[in-house]
């Protein structure tokens, strides 16, 4: 609950303390000495927008702290805890606004983005505007009251991420079916391109050997001379070859060796080099025995040649790049493949999130379908009560199975409304008499707050278009209510506000330099004279004291 709110140089604000109780507190004052001041601050704290106008004129900045006593199992206090702002059992909010319009925000002590206060605010307090009446024409604020009063935050969020999943799967389905037609078309020609490739077969570094055999056959001739030649004249020549010369040779030096020591390394020199002339004579007398032409390998080769040369022209490649480029066409096909395999799992997939979205989205139709006739029950029994004997309220939910998916399900509530003996229920936004609208909307308020775990509730000037009898009964709904909730009502009855537990008064000063506007409490015997003040205007007679004597005592 609201504990304390601190106000300096805001508006007509030069400082201000105010202490709040439990219960049900009623704030009055005079028209135009700033009642919702206190609501407008605490705004600020709680996230909404600041500008230059809200600072004190000649002051710097604008600055408003608030205090809550928060319980320790409360949902602000577990969102306390989970972002690390936790100070056991209380949350101090600050906000600055400084005269260029800039503003800083706080949250026990720890500087924060006025986004995170935002995401506090609705677990701390709860504001009714007068204008509330104005929003209960718009379908989205009356599934929002109901969704409320429901109190099944875990179906919206079941059905938020059903249709979250159904979303994303639909939009990648429609992704993949727009493309499908090209992607056919692609997958026709890279099977055709592939199982021609498959069918040549062409291995790696096939092409290069194949280069290297034909230029070898179509070489025979050349190739069988040098080999005939060299071997001849390192080995089998009949006069001179070097190895017979070589031999001559080291039988020469051998003979010299006795005569100095030195030819003998010369002399091993010699010897290897005879070992390695038999060694290639050996190696071309294997190359002549194995030099054959074969007229028909080396017209394959030159078919094969020719077909591979083919290719790569149609591919636009080199023939050595032939291979590369049929294994990455074979990874691209696969792709292809396993992309219509997965459309398929994912047509299959998106079926079973639109099945489970449906169901989820009905188990919320019926919650909501539930709701609404309590709900109904109740704002009837309170219109009958504002003074509407003849009053009937329904909220009507229609739920289709084949309605557009939305975030929140597929149904459609309306409010529905009968002020008068005989006359049909009929849209809420049909209703004629402003009177009757506010206070059906006053109604609506109070009985979808039965509902709420929100701490505080803050009600400014919801009674406009009540008097008499029936803003007592106002000031009653808002006490009980009291009993569950903080409520922080701002109003101008005196039958409400004679049936708060505390009142503030704010009262506006001037000196005739600058204007300051004060808030306090009152006393039992300061509420009789600010009643009686509201009771009969600035005049304050006996009469109008003896009348809020009964007030009160009531």
């Amino acid at each position: 609950m609201l504990t304390e709110l601190h106000i300096r140089h805001f508006a007509i604000v030069k400082s201000l303390d105010i202490e709040f109780r439990n219960g049900m507190t009623a704030i009055t004052g005079e028209t135009g000495a700033g009642k919702s001041i206190a609501l407008d601050a605490l705004s600020l704290c709680l996230g909404s927008r600041a500008d230059a106008s809200l600072v004190r004129p000649g002051c710097d900045k604008a600055e408003i702290t608030a205090c809550f006593a928060v319980a320790k199992d409360s949902p602000a206090a577990r969102w306390l805890a989970e972002q690390d702002l936790d100070a056991e059992d209380e949350c101090v909010l600050r906000r600055i606004i400084n005269k260029d319009g800039r503003s800083k925000a706080w949250i026990n002590g720890s500087p924060v983005p006025l986004a995170q206060q935002k995401s506090l605010a609705p677990l701390l307090v709860n504001i009714h505007g007068q204008h509330e009446h104005q929003l209960l024409t718009r379908d989205e604020h009356q599934l929002h009251l109901l969704d409320q009063f429901a109190r099944h935050n875990h179906l919206l969020e079941a059905t938020k991420a059903h249709y979250r999943q159904w979303a994303d799967t639909e939009k990648q389905y429609r992704q993949q079916q727009q493309a499908k037609a090209d992607r056919e078309a692609q997958r026709q020609l890279l099977e055709y391109q592939v199982g021609e490739l498959d069918e040549f077969a062409l291995a790696e570094g096939e092409f290069e050997q194949l280069e290297a055999d034909h230029k070898r056959l179509s070489n025979h001739r050349s190739l069988d001379e040098a080999s005939l030649f060299a071997l001849n004249a390192l080995y089998e020549g009949e006069h001179n070859n070097a190895n017979g010369l070589v031999q001559s040779a080291g039988q020469r030096l051998q003979e010299s060796v006795d005569m100095d020591p030195q030819l003998g390394s010369i002399n091993e020199l010699l010897k290897q080099a005879m070992v390695h002339i038999e060694e290639a004579a050996l190696e071309l007398r294997h190359y002549q025995d194995q030099m054959h032409i074969d007229s028909a390998e080396l017209e394959t080769i030159e078919q094969r040649m020719t077909q591979a040369l083919k290719l790569a022209k149609k591919h636009q490649c080199s023939a050595a790049e032939l291979y590369p480029l049929h294994q990455q066409l074979k990874s691209e096909l696969q792709t292809l493949i396993a992309t219509d395999e997965a459309s398929e799992q994912l047509a299959e997939q998106r079926q079973t999130l639109r099945q489970a979205y449906r169901e989820q989205a009905k188990k919320l139709f019926d919650s909501r379908q539930r709701a609404a006739n309590q709900l109904s029950d109740k704002i009837t029994s309170a219109m009958q009560q504002l003074n509407m004997p003849h009053g009937r309220f329904e909220i009507s939910v229609d739920h289709d199975n084949q309605a557009p998916a939305t975030a929140k399900g597929t149904d459609q509530v309306q409010f529905l409304v009968s002020a008068n003996p005989g006359q049909p229920l009929q849209p809420i936004s049909k209703v004629a008499s402003g009177g009757e609208l506010s206070r059906i909307s006053l109604a609506i308020q109070v009985m979808s707050a039965t509902q709420q775990t929100v701490p505080t509730m803050m009600f400014d000037e919801v009674d406009v278009g009540v008097s008499g009898p029936t803003a007592a009964v106002v000031g009653s709904m808002l006490r009980e209510l009291g009993g569950q909730c903080q409520i922080i009502c701002v109003t101008h009855l005196p039958q409400v506000a004679a049936k708060a537990h505390q009142q503030l008064q704010v009262a506006k000063h001037t000196d005739g330099k600058e204007t300051q506007t004060d808030v306090r409490a009152l006393n039992n015997d300061e509420r009789v004279v600010e009643l009686a003040r509201l009771l009969g205007g600035d005049k304050v007679t006996d009469l109008t004291k003896a009348n809020a004597k009964e007030l009160l005592a009531s």
